[in-house]
């Protein structure tokens, strides 16, 4: 393997790795409070320890790192295609099965464990990302510019409940509070089938339909990225990561808008549009690590976890729910925000430790290995090289 495709390979495995860290994070929210709950902390009274953790965990954390994963997304999808184009394939069957099994892995996880899934969101988003896929790095490049400076005008003006709709989320959330900190499975699994809010079927079918126009910028930049090679000369692109890594300031300030100025009829636009910048911020900050501490052990944790992404995500949720359900040790809505990220830190470095040494023994984990044998419809797990198969036939 040569050193330039060999650091391509581990910067974007440690990327991966610290977005998972970063999506456990923000997770830590809704497992501890919920997905409705997560943002309406003043029913758990909040000291102002906790209040200060929890203004980290929303300005530099949440929206900011499950976006990086996007871009990994992006970046990956092109690098697939360029490998199965070079052994003479069909690309996109082999997209479409892989899109499909993430969508059926995605029910499943939101169905059966925990209702902040994101697998399914990759599966549907994957079927739209196709559209880019032979398109030219400057075309690709053009929309993600327009998508990252248009989208978050969607956010602009007030968005707040009515007084109705606000009693029915709080009734909601303190029923949440009492089914998932004392309930048990199928208590919890039939909650959360229930939504506070009745919203219109043509607002569903919009707003399924904007979904993947929304979160599109990153998986955009993630595949020009990736058609312009970048994040394989690391002593050539050292300069680009240091001015990238610039956006982070720039984000935190635009993401602390909302905060600072939550009336301001802007402040949802500034936020959303920081969310991306910081997000990139962070991708650049990364990679330029790896010019810096390029045999550090901490980085190698990180690969470890990200070339085990899939399994580490959703071995997440099963930790995280058995400490905070009432099937499990019942800590839900229990602990403070700063307690759940030290938790969270915990975890991570449990996996870090368990996925290096997983890997001493397999190459691939159990949830990567059925997914790649789905896309490629082997056992084995190998794409089948159709030039290779043919000079063997002609021999």
């Amino acid at each position: 393997m040569t050193d330039i495709k060999q650091f391509r390979i581990r910067s974007i495995d440690g990327i991966r790795g610290l977005s998972l860290l970063g999506i456990l994070l923000a997770n830590m929210l809704i497992f501890q409070y919920g997905m409705w709950g997560k943002d309406e902390m003043e029913l758990y009274s909040l000291n102002s320890i906790n209040h200060i953790f929890y203004l980290f965990t929303k300005i530099a954390v949440e929206g900011s790192f499950m976006p990086i994963f996007t871009f990994l997304f992006g970046y990956s999808m092109i690098k697939m295609n360029e490998s199965l184009k070079a052994k003479g394939l069909k690309t996109k069957r082999y997209f479409v099965r892989r899109y499909i099994m993430l969508l059926a892995f995605g029910i499943l996880h939101g169905t059966f464990l925990w209702e902040g899934d994101i697998l399914a969101f990759y599966g549907m988003v994957g079927f739209f990302l196709l559209l880019f896929l032979n398109r030219k790095r400057k075309t690709i490049f053009i929309w993600a510019i327009v998508l990252l400076f248009l989208i978050p005008f969607l956010g602009y003006g007030n968005t707040d409940f009515t007084g109705e709709e606000k009693a029915q989320i709080i009734h909601y959330v303190k029923t949440t509070i009492d089914v998932y900190g004392s309930g048990s499975y199928a208590e919890i699994m039939a909650h959360r089938d229930v939504m506070p809010l009745d919203f219109p079927p043509a607002l569903v079918i919009f707003m399924l339909l904007l979904i993947p126009f929304v979160s599109a910028p990153l998986f955009l930049f993630g595949m020009y990225a990736a058609k312009i090679n970048m994040f394989t000369e690391p002593n050539l692109e050292k300069k680009q990561y240091l001015v990238g890594a610039m956006l982070i300031p720039a984000g935190l300030l635009l993401k602390s808008s909302l905060y600072i100025a939550p009336d301001f009829p802007w402040s949802g636009v500034l936020n959303t549009l920081g969310a991306s910048l910081l997000a990139l911020g962070y991708i650049f900050a990364f990679s330029l690590m790896y010019v810096k501490m390029k045999e550090s052990i901490i980085l190698r944790g990180f690969e470890s976890v990200g070339k085990l992404s899939l399994t580490n995500y959703l071995l997440q949720s099963v930790i995280c729910t058995t400490i905070f359900y009432g099937y499990g040790f019942g800590l839900f809505g229990k602990l403070g925000i700063g307690f759940g990220i030290v938790i969270a830190v915990f975890i991570y470095i449990l996996q870090m430790i368990a996925s290096y040494y997983y890997l001493k023994i397999a190459k691939i984990g159990p949830i990567e290995i059925l997914l790649r044998m789905w896309t490629n419809f082997s056992f084995k797990g190998n794409v089948k090289e159709k030039l290779q198969l043919k000079k063997e036939f002609s021999a």
